[in-house]
């Protein structure tokens, strides 16, 4: 029997194997502990859509950009994001500067 991972909702590693599924007695969630779990990797916006390459994107809140008197108002559409390699973090081209921004901002 393999060891039992840590749950992949909520992260806690307080999880069990129940004879059939793993369990996680705080959040409720139950997973099948053959499947790979995919989905902690994966870029989504603020309404929890995926993200991929080349997407547009509108930024929901008014963002100062640090180290400069840069504001970045809602609404403002982003064409074409890149996706790094931390699914929380987008790159993308806003009044020709390289600008970052998080995707708990972002919209599809």
């Amino acid at each position: 029997m393999s060891e039992i991972s840590s749950c992949p909702t909520c992260g806690m590693d307080n999880t069990y194997f129940d004879g059939v599924m793993n369990v996680c007695p705080d959040c409720g969630y139950e997973w099948n502990p053959d499947e790979v779990q995919e989905t902690a990797d994966v870029a989504k916006d603020s309404n929890g859509a995926i993200l991929q390459d080349g997407d547009s994107v509108t930024v929901i809140k008014d963002l100062k950009v640090k180290g400069s008197s840069m504001v970045i108002k809602r609404g403002t559409k982003v064409k074409s994001i890149r996706l790094t390699d931390d699914p929380e973090h987008v790159d993308c081209k806003i009044d020709g500067s390289s600008i970052v921004l998080k995707t708990c901002f972002l919209k599809k």
